[in-house]
């Protein structure tokens, strides 16, 4: 597992080998090409990568009006350029693997039709699903999988500042299944894409997990 955090990193791998599987953590910054760099070569040091899943995320809950550049420019460089350098460190260790590889990008809701007062992270989830595609037809050669995954609303810490109890009332009442997610419920979709045969023919494809938000209209 690569992360920023290593107490919150350690805490995962910590309850993984607790259930009697296999884990380590790698310190990295995902805006560091040097510390992508390192990780990678540590990885493939070791047996190289199969699935490579992109989740790291950063939020603003300041308005169209009230964003400066140096955030704007954070909340790119970390939703969507770090999928790209990621990709970039990682494919050429993920070509051709016995049984195929997958890179599984986690999307957003707000990658669609706009949301309110997200018009950064927004505009990188929107460029995020492009690139998803993208890479999809160009590395599906390689026997490298690429599919995103739309999650609806699940409360997080990157998302506390956002989700007032009028913005999840007016989420839940756009939501078929009247209520958020539990972050359990994120886990079919990741383990059918990261390990099941039952996705060996899907690629490109771009999976909402959203309670039927995106489905709701007036």
């Amino acid at each position: 597992m690569l992360g920023r955090s290593t107490e919150r990193g350690q805490a995962v791998v910590d309850d993984i080998i607790r259930a009697g599987g296999r884990a380590a953590f790698l310190p990295v910054d995902v805006v560091d090409r040097g510390s992508m760099e390192a990780a990678g070569a540590t990885l493939e040091a070791t047996g190289g990568t199969d699935i490579l899943v992109n989740a790291a995320g950063v939020n603003s809950s300041a308005s169209f009006a009230d964003l400066q550049d140096e955030e704007w420019d954070r909340l790119l460089d970390v939703n969507l350029s770090a999928v790209f350098r990621a990709c970039q460190i990682f494919v050429p260790q993920m070509r051709n693997r016995p049984g195929g590889a997958s890179i599984i990008n986690i999307s957003s809701a707000s990658s669609g039709p706009p949301l309110s007062r997200v018009i950064g992270y927004a505009a990188a989830k929107a460029g995020l699903n492009n690139v998803t595609q993208y890479l999809a037809r160009e590395l599906a050669p390689d026997g490298i999988r690429v599919n995103a995954i739309i999650p609806g609303f699940f409360p997080a810490e990157q998302n506390r500042a956002l989700l007032t109890r009028e913005r999840v009332d007016n989420i839940v009442a756009h939501t078929a299944m009247r209520r958020l997610g539990e972050p359990e419920e994120l886990d079919g979709a990741l383990l059918w894409l990261a390990a099941s045969r039952a996705s060996s023919f899907v690629t490109g494809a771009l999976i909402h997990v959203d309670g039927g938000f995106s489905a709701m209209t007036i």
